[in-house]
């Protein structure tokens, strides 16, 4: 027998939220309705907001303003790459962006690299928390987001990356 996911729903400005998590607490997934690769509860799941009482906590207070960097506990599934390019995620500070190369030269992978970069970043199962919408492409385009490009939008403006008009200040 495998051990039961954990998942509740999360109401935020990007829309409710789906949260997953492991017995022992950790978050193993944070998805957003319509997002690639994005994931659905299963029958055999258990709903229970108790495991993420932390999360909500400090996703309230994300999306008010009040914090900066979360301090949760999560346990991702993935490649060893993959993992490399999601610690590297974790590093890009809070109203600022990386490019996908600038990634690839962080976790020291070569420039041939950047497409594999941004296939690790699509896969990150932890949106908002793991900032990923935080990556943009070369010369400041707003490529690719799993949980659809209008929310990245939101999220780089409510950090202040963008104007309200979504664009990149001069």
């Amino acid at each position: 027998m495998t051990d039961p996911t954990y998942w509740t729903s999360v109401s935020s400005p990007l829309g409710p939220l789906l949260l997953t998590a492991a017995p022992t607490g950790a978050l193993t997934s944070l998805s957003v309705p319509g997002q690639k690769g994005g994931r659905a509860p299963l029958d055999d799941w258990r709903r229970d907001p108790g495991p993420f009482r932390a999360a909500q906590e400090q996703l309230e207070a994300y999306f008010a303003g009040d914090l900066k960097e979360f301090r949760l506990r999560w346990h991702a599934e993935g490649t060893a790459f993959r993992k490399r390019v999601w610690a590297a995620l974790d590093d890009i500070p809070f109203g600022s962006t990386v490019t996908y190369g600038e990634i690839a030269a962080r976790i020291g992978a070569p420039r041939a690299a950047v497409r594999a970069v941004g296939g690790a970043i699509g896969a990150n199962p932890l949106l908002v928390v793991r900032p990923c919408h935080r990556v943009i492409g070369a010369g400041g385009a707003l490529t690719g987001y799993a949980g659809g490009l209008d929310r990245k939008v939101r999220l780089l403006t409510h950090e202040g990356v963008l104007t309200h008009e979504g664009v990149l200040p001069a």
